[in-house]
């Protein structure tokens, strides 16, 4: 069944970083995102053109339904890729189909402890989790930026540990972490290499985090486009079995 398809129109933008880009968006129609409690909520974004549509998977910002607004963040490379150029000159007006919501992921208040970790595509799926937890929640959240000018504003429980990192080994401060006792939900997305191959075996095999208990997925992959990147998981889901 195809999702529903929402038409989002600019309202503003602010620079979150030097390689983030915050779009906000008004919608006369967000009925779309009404039973969406997913902190991962996710749109296609349908760029390129109507003879040949290019679909680009971002994380949305804050969901108001009853507002009819929503935020979009990018992370920005120059001119590289479709969506990051496009919310770069993005202004008031412009006009944006999107197709969705979807979603695999929430915060479980009955959960022990929580460990989030990501890069900057991963951060506002990150950001929302973090919103979304109960204030006695404890545990840790784990941020990749590209330098140390890219650190953002990230608050959360006061039992929840934020961390930036700049060195490029997400995966190595992630196995450095003091693991807690108890049950542990975690979230952890990001670039594919680092998620699936670096973090998901710790979590999964050495730490032994029932699946159910993990949303561990690639957002993206180094050197590849998305189309890529979709053959890419296709493969690994195959070869996983």
């Amino acid at each position: 069944m195809p999702r529903s398809t929402t038409t989002l129109v600019v309202t503003s933008t602010e620079q979150l970083s030097p390689g983030m880009v915050r779009v906000h968006f008004r919608s006369d129609d967000l009925s779309a995102f009404t039973a969406s409690a997913d902190t991962d909520r996710y749109v296609k974004l349908v760029l390129g053109t109507p003879e040949e549509p290019v679909l680009r998977t971002y994380t949305v910002v804050a969901p108001d339904v009853a507002a009819g607004t929503l935020a979009i963040d990018f992370v920005v490379h120059g001119d590289e890729g479709y969506a990051g150029p496009w919310a770069a000159s993005a202004k008031p007006g412009d006009v944006l189909e999107v197709r969705g919501p979807g979603g695999g992921y929430a915060p479980d208040p009955t959960a022990d402890w929580h460990l989030l970790a990501g890069d900057e595509a991963g951060l506002p799926a990150i950001r929302a989790a973090l919103a979304a937890l109960p204030p006695d929640a404890v545990g840790y959240a784990v941020v990749e930026a590209y330098g140390a000018d890219h650190v953002q504003s990230l608050t959360g429980p006061a039992g929840v540990e934020i961390s930036w990192h700049h060195d490029g080994d997400l995966a190595g401060a992630v196995r450095a972490l003091p693991w807690r006792e108890g049950r542990v939900q975690v979230f952890v997305h990001g670039e594919a290499e680092v998620t699936m191959h670096g973090i998901r075996p710790y979590v999964i095999k050495e730490r032994g985090v029932p699946r159910q208990d993990a949303s561990i997925s690639g957002y993206w992959r180094r050197g590849r486009t998305e189309e890529g990147f979709r053959s890419w998981k296709q493969e690994l889901a195959a070869t996983e079995g």
